[in-house]
């Protein structure tokens, strides 16, 4: 879904006490920037919000990075954001939002950042051959992620296609990555704890099943 540009977007973001307009001058330094060492948790392409507004709201002991690029979508996470922390009557000190192009996140994390989990949730497949290295899934991407992953750090996966599912299977494998968990149907598997995304109450709807799988980062 393409969005109508929205001029009054960025400011609003900039008014935002919890949005970082300059990601790379925080590079090496995030836990000074959350002024605590608490795990921080990154979610690759956030959407509306609605996954890292309950994770972030529910867990104030985790420290929680959430990236998009475009700031129309970015300006509905942040009042998304706003409406959770509320309903829990809880202060937003432990959130960043933020707009910055995931195939240079290395422009704003090394590894002194020391990330402990990513949430890749329903990425856009890329099923063209002469695209599949822009999937943040992709051998290259892991690599990049490796750089500021803690040991034994975790990525958790879901999406709703199952060539990419399949295809990522083998990216994880080749960027030294254990797999620790894997169903092809979440909503009826032992795992615990699942905040749907919209894409995956909307999926769901129409009978989809959700893929997931949770990597770990092997020390080489």
């Amino acid at each position: 879904m393409r969005l109508r540009k929205k001029p009054w977007a960025r400011p609003e973001l900039e008014a935002c006490h919890f949005f970082v307009p300059k990601t790379s001058e925080l590079k090496g330094n995030w836990h000074k920037a959350f002024n605590n060492d608490n795990p921080i948790y990154l979610e690759l392409g956030c959407g509306k919000g609605t996954f890292i507004a309950v994770h972030g709201s529910e867990n104030k002991d985790i420290n929680y990075m959430a990236i998009d690029i475009k700031d129309e979508v970015l300006v509905l996470a942040k009042r998304n954001i706003e409406e959770a922390y509320k309903e829990k009557g809880e202060a937003i000190d432990n959130l960043k939002l933020m707009a910055q192009e995931i195939a240079l996140i290395s422009d704003m994390l090394d590894e002194e950042d020391k990330i402990s989990r990513i949430y890749i949730n329903f990425c856009n497949p890329w099923p063209k051959e002469r695209h599949k290295k822009r999937r943040l899934t992709h051998t290259r991407q892991l690599e990049n992620y490796r750089k500021f992953l803690v040991d034994d750090g975790e990525i958790f996966f879901k999406t709703d296609d199952d060539t990419l599912f399949e295809e990522s299977l083998e990216y994880f494998k080749e960027a030294n990555f254990n797999i620790e968990f894997i169903t092809y149907d979440l909503h009826n598997s032992e795992f615990e704890g699942n905040v749907m995304t919209e894409h995956e109450r909307m999926f769901t709807e129409q009978g989809i099943k959700t893929k997931f799988l949770i990597a770990r980062k092997k020390n080489k």
